[in-house]
């Protein structure tokens, strides 16, 4: 007997973290990149190490606007 599929697939839950980090970004240009990212981490109860990547990759690229 197969186990049942799973709910979501494996990277689905950044994929949708990152969507909505960036439809917040254009909703509130005016809030610090970090802090809508953290909503987010929180929003989708990423693991410490989903969060270390999105850290490193969004929260730090406002220079390259």
């Amino acid at each position: 007997m197969t186990p049942p599929a799973a709910t979501q697939r494996p990277g689905d839950k950044m994929k949708k973290a990152i969507c909505a980090f960036s439809e917040l970004l254009k909703e509130h240009p005016e809030i610090q990149r970090a802090t809508l990212l953290h909503q987010v981490e929180i929003k989708f109860d990423l693991s410490p190490k989903e969060c270390e990547f999105l850290d490193t990759h969004l929260a730090e690229n406002e220079c390259q606007k």
